[in-house]
């Protein structure tokens, strides 16, 4: 963690696989340090959080997550920033403790599960007890959550109306592992969150390397949108 203790908290959130190294970057930022505190972690199964160990439900990553929320939240504003996988998962976070989360930043989150590819045939294999060993350990992880994706994805199906925080949405219509189609599905079932897209034309799947300035404009958009209503 990194910024200014008293500040609104950002956590972000890795995809799959990946680690708190994904957003290590931002952690040197002098812009977002002097308008917030910034938390990146590990998800369970990446980096120090039991690696190798990958957990298949988003709920259990929620709850999994949740302490480092409850330690900071105080009176402060709490955004989530997730990519890729930590998209759904930050969504997921909102639904089971809306009382800690006060916006959300998704970028190119892969929250639609009829736009999931169909991997079955090769990943079904490599989720078993024997094949799975013979895989390098973040890859065993990513491996695990990714299999079951489709069907946690569809449990949140009737549970995203339950997410009233401001939403921002990140999409490249050049992503190739996240389709842009996403971000409509993000317009459709966000019907009771005050909802913002930033979707660029040339823009692929990789933002938080390519373009962290959209990132980084969201959060600093997102804290000042908070402190107003605050007021």
């Amino acid at each position: 963690k990194a910024g200014d203790d008293s500040k609104p908290l950002v956590l972000f959130v890795h995809g799959s696989p990946g680690s708190l190294s994904a957003f290590i970057h931002f952690l040197a930022d002098t812009t977002l340090l002097s308008a917030t505190l910034l938390i990146t972690s590990d998800r369970p199964g990446f980096g120090y959080s039991n690696f190798g160990q990958g957990e298949a439900s988003l709920r259990r990553q929620s709850e999994a997550l949740k302490p480092i929320l409850e330690h900071h939240k105080g009176n402060r504003p709490v955004i989530l920033v997730g990519h890729s996988l930590g998209g759904p998962l930050i969504a997921r976070i909102s639904i089971d403790y809306p009382e800690l989360v006060d916006g959300l930043i998704i970028v190119a989150g892969s929250i639609d599960p009829e736009l999931e590819p169909n991997e079955t045939w090769f990943r079904a294999p490599l989720a078993t007890p024997f094949l799975s060993w013979l895989l390098p350990r973040s890859f065993r992880a990513s491996n695990e959550e990714i299999y079951h994706l489709k069907p946690e994805l569809e449990k949140m199906l009737p549970l995203w109306s339950a997410i009233r925080c401001p939403v921002i949405v990140i999409q490249g219509q050049k992503d190739s592992l996240v389709p842009a189609g996403n971000a409509d599905f993000a317009r459709k079932m966000l019907v009771n969150a005050p909802v913002k897209f930033v979707l660029k034309d040339d823009m692929d799947h990789f933002v938080p390397w390519s373009n962290p300035e959209l990132i980084q404009e969201a959060i600093l958009s997102m804290t000042k949108e908070l402190s107003l209503a605050k007021k």
